[in-house]
C-alpha cells in the first residue's frame, strides 16, 4: 500500500515498522490505512500471537502526523482532507486500543503527536535512553489529540495538564516514572529482545522485564510538586497567575514555565484544559476520540492552526500571531462551539 510502513508477518508476530525516516515517520493517511490492514488481518490469524511496531532507521520513533497535509487542507479545501486524516488516524488509535492481541511499541527515539497516538494504546510501551516524548500541539495551534486527552488526564498530579499545556519533552525514564512507558531498556538491547519475543510470544512481560536494572532517575520527578501546584487548576489564567506570582518571588522553575506558556495559542491552551477535565470523566475510549474529532473538526480552520504552523514549522520565524490574542479573549462561548456535537452523519464512530 505504501513504502513508508513495512508491514510483514514473521512467524508468531505481526510486525510494523514505520520506514519515513527523512519525515521522522511522520504519519500519512496513506501509512494509517497500511496499519489498520495489518492489524485487521492478524486479528484473524490465530498463528499471529503479538504485534511489534517499531521503526525502521533513523533518529525518530514516529515524529507526528502529516503537519504540511492538514495546513494545505485548511487553507485550501475549507478541512475536508484534514478532517478525513483525523477521522481514519482516530480510527487507528481506536483499533489498537481494543485490539485483542497484545501490542509491544518500541518507543525509541521521538515519540510526538501522531506517534503518542499508536505507542500509548498498546499493552507493552517501551522507552530507552533514547525516547523523547512530547505533545507539543499547543506551539502550532492545534491540541493533544490522538487519545490525548485520555491518556495525559490519567497521570495524576496534573503532569498530564503540564504536559499538554507546554509541550514539555520527557526522556526515557520519565516516561517510566509517569506511567507513560511500561518498561524501560537500553536500545543496545532491542533486536535481542525482539528476537526473544517472536521466540516466545507469551512471555512479552518478563522479558521485557529481565534486562533492566535500575533506570536513570527521572527528571521530572523533582519538579512534581511545583506542577501539581501551579498546574492545578482547569482555568488557564489561575495557573499563569499562579506561575507569575511564584516567577516574580523569585522562582526561576516558574519563570521559565511562564514564559514557555507565553509562546502557546491561548485558544488551544484553554481547549487542551478542557479536553482533559472531560477526559478523565469517560469510561470509554470511543467517546474520547468521538469528542476529539469534534474539537480537531473546529481547529483545524480556525485562524491559530494555519499560522501556527507557518511561524513554527514552515517559515520557523516563531513569531506566531494568535486569534484570539490574549487567554481573556478566549471565551467560553467559542470553547463550547469547539466542544459541541457535529450533525449527526459528521459525527465520529468506532468502525470496529
Amino acid at each position: 500500500m505504501t513504502d513508508d510502513v513495512l508491514i510483514s508477518t514473521n512467524g508468531p508476530i505481526g510486525h510494523i515498522s514505520l520506514n519515513r525516516p527523512k519525515a521522522l515517520h511522520a504519519l500519512t493517511l496513506a501509512m494509517c490505512h497500511a496499519m489498520s490492514a495489518g492489524l485487521t488481518a492478524w486479528a484473524k490469524d490465530d498463528a499471529v500471537k503479538a504485534v511489534i511496531i517499531d521503526h525502521n532507521e533513523g533518529r525518530g520513533f514516529c515524529a507526528g502526523g502529516d503537519i504540511a497535509f492538514l495546513r494545505d487542507s485548511a487553507l485550501n479545501d475549507g478541512g475536508m482532507g484534514g478532517r478525513k486524516f483525523f477521522h481514519d488516524e482516530y480510527q487507528l488509535n481506536y483499533q489498537m486500543f481494543t485490539y485483542s492481541k497484545p501490542i509491544v511499541a518500541f518507543m525509541d527515539g521521538i515519540t510526538m503527536g501522531g506517534g503518542v497516538g499508536i505507542s500509548q494504546p498498546a499493552k507493552f510501551r517501551v522507552a530507552t535512553e533514547n525516547t523523547r516524548f512530547a505533545m507539543p500541539e499547543t506551539g502550532i495551534g492545534l491540541f493533544p489529540d490522538v487519545g490525548g486527552g485520555w491518556y495525559l488526564s490519567r497521570i495524576g498530579r496534573r503532569i498530564g495538564q503540564f504536559l499538554a499545556l507546554t509541550g514539555a519533552r520527557l526522556d526515557g525514564a520519565e516516561c517510566l516514572w509517569t506511567g507513560l512507558a511500561t518498561h524501560y531498556v537500553p536500545d543496545e538491547m532491542l533486536e535481542d529482545l525482539k528476537a526473544r519475543i517472536h521466540d516466545h510470544p507469551d512471555r512479552i512481560a518478563g522479558i521485557l522485564s529481565e534486562p533492566v536494572g535500575t533506570p536513570p532517575k527521572a527528571r521530572i520527578e523533582a519538579n512534581a510538586d511545583r506542577i501539581a501546584r501551579h498546574f492545578a487548576s482547569d482555568r488557564y489564567e489561575d495557573i499563569l497567575s499562579s506561575l507569575e506570582a511564584a516567577a516574580e518571588a523569585g522562582d526561576d522553575w516558574a519563570m521559565k514555565e511562564r514564559d514557555t506558556l507565553g509562546t502557546k495559542s491561548p485558544q488551544t491552551c484553554k481547549v487542551a484544559l478542557r479536553q482533559l477535565a472531560t477526559s478523565a470523566a469517560l469510561t470509554d475510549f470511543a467517546d474520547n476520540m468521538r469528542m476529539e474529532y469534534r474539537i480537531a473538526s473546529r481547529v483545524l480552520t480556525r485562524p491559530d492552526f494555519a499560522e501556527g504552523v507557518r511561524a513554527v514549522i514552515s517559515d520557523k520565524t516563531n513569531d506566531p500571531k494568535w486569534d484570539p490574542a490574549t487567554p481573556e479573549e478566549v471565551t467560553g462561548e467559542l470553547l463550547d462551539a469547539i466542544f459541541a456535537p457535529l450533525p449527526a452523519d459528521e459525527e465520529w464512530k468506532p468502525l470496529n
